[in-house]
């Protein structure tokens, strides 16, 4: 049975795509929440409203901003910390 160069081409890139797919696996999670930053909200990335990640200098500062709020009594926190309406209250 002779080899051709088609048989080749196939065997070659069957082994690339293989290569190809085990290297998905080895990818650090450090650098997949990088490149999930750098990916715009219209592509499915993290809105622009999304709180900070965990372990940062603004996460801390956020949490203590948070907890602040939180302390506040209700009539002092202002609109942005008042709940949504609920959908029977938006029908009437």
């Amino acid at each position: 049975m002779t080899t051709s160069a088609r048989h080749i081409a196939t065997l070659l890139t069957v082994a690339l795509a293989g290569g190809g797919l085990t290297g998905c696996g080895t990818i650090n999670e450090k650098v997949s929440a990088g490149v999930s930053d750098a990916v715009p909200a219209w592509l499915g990335g993290i809105p622009a409203d999304a709180p900070p990640r965990p372990g940062t200098a603004k996460y801390d500062e956020y949490m203590k901003e948070r907890e602040r709020k939180r302390l506040l009594p209700a009539s002092e926190r202002g609109e942005e910390a008042k709940p949504a309406p609920s959908p029977e209250e938006k029908a009437r």
